[in-house]
């Protein structure tokens, strides 16, 4: 699905990457959900239903993946990788990678195993931007929310730019650790073409999670993101922000045309 945003010109694409629904409890085990026959009450007690979809962002200069997915195969490839060329764009030709956090659903495709168990990046030409407090906060905690062994293809890699906090990528991506959903958790905002696309990861992860004061007992710090969500969402709404949900299933980006 592309959508492009009234406010921003035509050569500016935002391309919403679903990998599907699924129902997620406890043991964080991701269930692929239908949403047309199954029934979230036949689910364990305090299951989520979310969406997973990364997003591409295609500029003049850049072809910008923010978080990476779950990591599942399609017909013996990524999922990823997939749903990218059924749009259109090789995976070769990603420019940037822009990591929210590490959590295995948004980082389950940073790499790729060859036939003989070796990881590479899945985004080979990529660029990746990750926070390196972020990555050393994953190989403490480890399995079951972060995948260890994947993510060690990012250590001591050339294409990797370590984050060190707040910062601006090339003049025009701006990023900031919140502390919301993780300790080290960071949303970007892309200013591109006098437009500002926002980028919540999973301290603003639904539209409907702005418009009120919902407190999520997974979040690090719950009450902080509520109290973040309430400010973007105002600020965003003030200077016509287009917000993009990654784990929104009726509406990935908002407003829509």
């Amino acid at each position: 699905m592309l959508i492009n945003h009234q406010n921003l010109p035509a050569h500016v694409q935002i391309f919403p990457l679903s990998e599907g629904s699924f129902t997620i409890d406890k043991t964080k085990i991701f269930v692929p959900f239908n949403t047309q026959t199954d029934q979230l009450q036949q689910r364990p007690i305090g299951s989520l239903l979310v969406e997973v979809q990364p997003f591409v962002i295609v500029t003049p200069t850049d072809v910008i993946l923010i978080d990476t997915g779950l990591g599942f195969g399609y017909e013996g490839t990524l999922q990823i990788h997939h749903n990218l060329q059924q749009i259109g764009i090789d995976p070769a030709s990603v420019t940037k990678v822009l990591m929210s956090h590490l959590h295995k659903d948004h980082a389950g495709a940073v790499g790729k195993m060859d036939k003989l168990g070796n990881y590479h990046l899945a985004f080979s030409n990529a660029v990746y931007y990750v926070q390196k407090k972020e990555f050393a906060y994953a190989n403490e905690v480890g399995f079951p929310s972060y995948m260890v062994e994947e993510l060690g293809v990012l250590e001591n890699h050339p294409q990797v730019v370590w984050l060190d906090g707040d910062g601006v990528i090339d003049g025009w991506i701006q990023y900031e650790i919140t502390g919301g959903h993780s300790p080290f958790h960071q949303v970007f905002w892309l200013h591109v073409a006098n437009q500002i696309l926002f980028f919540g990861g999973d301290d603003a992860p639904q539209l409907q999670q702005m418009k009120s004061k919902f407190v999520a007992k997974y979040d690090f710090d719950g009450k902080k993101c509520m109290e973040l969500r309430q400010e973007w969402w105002k600020k965003g709404n003030d200077l016509d922000w287009t917000f993009l949900f990654y784990h929104d299933i009726a509406a990935p980006i908002y407003p829509l045309v």
